[in-house]
């Protein structure tokens, strides 16, 4: 009966000790996934003001940046939303080379999805 009593709580422990590791583990991947979301949405804030600025070259280098910051902020509820920023910031850096004047406009439509992405994401966690 001792024997059984020490393997129980032998699983006991180990049990907790898996559950306490997950636990921090996904915690992690949350506040990786918040950091990136919350650069995201800062960067195509910065790139509309550079925009407004006039300063093209340094909100193309502010784009690229959103780029791979939006390859991080993944989250499965917010995914049609992820893809459609992205196709709307292809669209808004093309606008931008090309010296359009409907960039701003199309760079705020972003901002907008990145935004109601954050919203979605911070609501779940």
């Amino acid at each position: 009966m001792n024997t059984v009593k020490k393997t129980l709580a032998s699983f006991l422990v180990i049990a907790a000790a898996l559950v306490s590791t997950s636990a921090n583990a996904n915690s992690a991947g949350d506040a990786k996934v918040r950091a990136a979301g919350e650069a995201t949405v800062a960067k195509v804030e910065e790139a509309v003001s550079l925009l407004d600025k006039g300063d093209k070259d340094e909100a193309l280098k502010a784009l690229g940046d959103v780029r791979q910051l939006q390859k991080e902020f993944r989250y499965e509820q917010t995914e049609r939303l992820r893809q459609r920023a992205g196709d709307k910031l292809k669209v808004a850096r093309d606008e931008i080379e090309k010296g359009d004047a409907n960039a701003v406009a199309s760079l705020k439509a972003t901002l907008d999805l990145y935004k109601e992405m954050m919203k979605v994401y911070s609501a779940a966690h």
